[in-house]
């Protein structure tokens, strides 16, 4: 008897507390939802537009994101990294490749493409998530993809150093430019 008291007990406190829970995410969600639509607003309002340029380099394109002119431009050096990139991952991962654009943003670059004959995407990304990334359905693992996975990774480390370059002559640009002004 005192056992099923004890269960009986325990069940109602497990199912007070649960209520309790439920009702505390619900008042938690209106509030976060008062709160985003306000701040959404504000936020859109405040923003500026932001206007991309794409720049087509070699077999590959380079889509550019900023919110002025100077932020879009692309410089010949930035073309030059984006060619030995390109040419270096034939070199170093694959050479059968099919390349999305590489984007530019203000604090990020990301680049990917599929690696043909693995039926694999692959995802480089610097900056703010810094990173590589697969995408693949049933991938064989053998020897050869293996290599092509260690390979991948391997190279993203020359991806980073080059474009996290990229990105701190930009930012030193963008507070030169803001200093002459």
């Amino acid at each position: 008897m005192k056992r099923i008291n004890k269960l009986k007990d325990y069940t109602e406190y497990t199912n007070e507390r649960y209520d309790d829970m439920k009702s505390l995410l619900n008042k938690s969600r209106r509030l976060f939802e008062q709160v985003s639509d306000r701040d959404v607003e504000s936020i859109t309002m405040a923003r500026e537009e932001e206007k991309t340029k794409e720049y087509d380099v070699s077999s590959g394109k380079i889509v550019v994101h900023g919110y002025t002119t100077p932020d879009i431009t692309l410089t010949d050096e930035e073309k030059n990294t984006y060619q030995e990139t390109m040419d270096d991952f034939v070199e170093q991962v694959s050479d059968l490749v099919d390349y999305n654009a590489l984007n530019i943003y203000e604090n990020n670059v990301e680049w990917s493409g599929v690696l043909v004959k693995f039926d694999t995407e692959f995802f480089y990304t610097v900056g703010e998530r810094n990173g590589v990334y697969i995408n693949g359905s049933m991938i064989k693992l053998d020897t050869e993809s293996m290599e092509m996975l260690t390979n991948l990774k391997d190279y993203y480390q020359t991806f980073s150093v080059k474009w996290a370059k990229v990105l701190a002559d930009r930012k030193s640009t963008q507070t030169v430019e803001d200093e002459n002004e």
